[in-house]
């Protein structure tokens, strides 16, 4: 999140022509580096693949069993031809946006993908295929060690000098303050040049994929019969070829039930393990589920309530009353960039500008072909195994998904902006690289907090609380499994052991795990309070400290997760579409 964007370079720092000229041909390089080894891999593919004295972990075909693969079909039945014309054309823009998100990650990881795209061996066959899964060599579940090669992730992957750390650039920023909105910027990559480092917008820098995404995006606007939708896609494009994604936010929450939707913008910022800022773009193509979309308006009319209910003081809970809330169900037929690679989501509230939160609110999307796999074929399975056989049978799809949907509400409730004593500032910006983990587990907490209120106030059954309270811990012992690298699996593994801590989850001598239905309620309202406030404070020493206390795995825990080895971490999606990256 990002409260201080420009519409371009020039309005967002002052910067001699000279300097203009220099990230112009800065940007030529980089794109000619990357066509370069782009031609490079074409002829290593035509050779036989990666060399054989490459590193590569031997236990791939293990590692890729961790992903089960699932069939995510486009469904044309009901669709006319022009629909279907649209979706295919938002299916061709996505591809661009995948494209700069393989940059982003892991461009050597790109360069060894695409050398393999020829060859018929095995190994390499297995390699390509977890590069895809996690678009980069760098593995996800493993604590993002690398699975080919024996370089170490750059903790600030493709968005910075692969050996800048934290503390040059915050030592950098104090010497050049003028540089500091450039290079903490939501929408610019961060180079060095010579002495001195540049910070050049995204618009710039992957201009040979922005430049045809847009135009793809404008030409599936020709195919729309949605007035709004037309709208928003306009202004979708126009904003990859500024970095000033405000007025298509603004135009993306006022569709009312649209029957397509996407998402496609630099919006999170899980993927920067420098600073935290930098947005990775992810894309996705939505069609409406009418049916599940209706049940959604039961959550929506009590948002405001739950806000005010936040343990939280009243001048760090702006007033949701009168904003929108969209809450979309949705199926989806493609995903690209980081909605596609490694976790997958199966629900997303965007945007992230607290701006547009300000004003406008955030619009809830529930992926239901993704939620359906996650349960079907990994909660359901893990909770089983893991839990005591009459909570485990209290583990439900319905109750899953109505976690789910109030973790969404809740990214968009509490504090707006931190209060610092430098004044109100973004609070990712203010807590760093430890935003991610604290956001989800926010959500989280605050998600089961904001259900049990609706219980209390007969707007769910009480009857059905207990399974609340199971799906939530059963949905725990799932994302743990990829461990702390990951933003989801830092949150649950945090609030795993302050529930255990508290007498709200036990484990017992059989290496099951049960929920005190008693206990965990004030244990998560506890809970709540405490991520609350270190948002609103915009502390980052509290956050790192709270996570240090309680974000590693316990031995035990360890002990009972063997007996799920045989279950999928999560699915592996396969579309109707081919799957491309240039």
């Amino acid at each position: 999140m990002k409260n201080d964007r420009s519409k371009s370079f020039l309005a967002h720092f002052s910067i001699r022509s000279g300097c203009v000229l220099f990230l112009i041909l800065l940007t030529a390089t980089f794109g000619a580096a990357q066509q370069k080894k782009s031609r490079v891999m074409t002829g290593s593919a035509a050779k036989g693949g990666a060399p054989a004295n490459l590193k590569v972990a031997p236990d791939l075909e293990q590692r890729l069993a961790k992903f089960r693969r699932v069939q995510m079909p486009f469904r044309t039945a009901g669709l006319s031809g022009r629909q279907q014309q649209l979706v295919r054309k938002l299916v061709e823009a996505c591809g661009y946006l995948e494209s700069i998100y393989w940059r982003q990650s892991d461009p050597e990881g790109l360069t060894l993908y695409q050398s393999l795209a020829s060859s018929r061996n095995r190994r390499d066959v297995e390699l390509r295929r977890y590069l895809w899964i996690n678009a980069s060599r760098f593995d996800l579940i493993d604590g993002n060690k690398p699975f080919v090669g024996t370089d170490a992730m750059p903790p600030g992957r493709g968005f910075y000098p692969a050996k800048l750390t934290r503390d040059q650039v915050e030592q950098y920023v104090k010497e050049h303050p003028d540089q500091k909105a450039g290079i903490y910027d939501q929408f610019t990559i961060v180079r060095w040049h010579q002495e001195t480092l540049e910070a050049v917008p995204f618009h710039i820098a992957f201009r040979a994929f922005l430049e045809p995404a847009a135009k793809a995006l404008r030409e599936a606007a020709k195919l729309s019969d949605d007035a709004a939708f037309v709208k928003f896609l306009q202004l979708r494009a126009d904003a990859l070829l500024s970095d000033d994604y405000f007025a298509s936010d603004l135009a993306w929450l006022e569709l009312k039930n649209p029957k397509f939707d996407i998402i496609f913008a630099p919006y999170e910022t899980y993927m920067d393990g420098l600073l935290g800022v930098k947005g990775s773009y992810g894309a996705a193509v939505m069609v409406r589920n009418e049916s599940e979309s209706k049940k959604l308006e039961l959550f929506q009319k009590y948002v405001p309530e739950i806000q005010d209910a936040l343990p939280l003081a009243a001048e760090d809970r702006p007033s949701k009353h009168g904003l929108e809330t969209p809450m979309e169900v949705m199926d989806t037929p493609f995903r690209a960039g980081d909605l596609t690679h490694g976790y997958q989501a199966v629900a997303d509230n965007l945007p992230n500008d607290p701006r547009v939160h300000e004003q406008k609110g955030s619009k809830k999307l529930f992926f239901k072909n993704f939620m359906d796999a996650r349960v079907n074929y990994v909660i359901l399975p893990v909770a089983r195994k893991l839990m005591e056989p009459e909570q485990a049978a209290k583990v439900s799809g319905e109750s899953y998904l109505l976690a789910t949907i109030m973790h969404e509400i809740c990214h968009g409730l509490g504090p707006a902006f931190a209060r610092t004593p430098a004044g109100k500032v973004d609070i990712r910006a203010a807590i760093g690289p430890g935003f991610s983990g604290l956001e989800e587990a926010k959500a989280d907490v605050t998600g089961m907090f904001g259900l049990k209120w609706m219980v209390d106030h007969d707007a769910l059954p009480k009857e059905k609380l207990e399974e609340y309270y199971a799906s939530y811990v059963g949905g725990i012992f799932r994302t743990v499994r990829f461990g702390t690298a990951e933003a989801h699996g830092q949150a649950e593994m945090m609030e795993f052991n302050y529930l255990s801590e508290r007498g709200a989850v036990r484990r017992n001598a059989n290496g099951r795990y049960a929920v005190d239905y008693e206990k965990i309620p004030g244990v998560l309202a506890d809970l709540a309070k405490e991520l609350l406030e270190i948002e609103a404070t915009g502390d980052r020493a509290r956050a790192e400290n709270w996570f240090a206390k309680y974000g590693t795995m316990p031995e035990e825990l360890k002990a009972s997760l063997k007996a799920v080895s045989d279950v999928p971490v999560d699915i592996d999606p396969v579309f109707s579409f081919a799957e491309r990256v240039k």
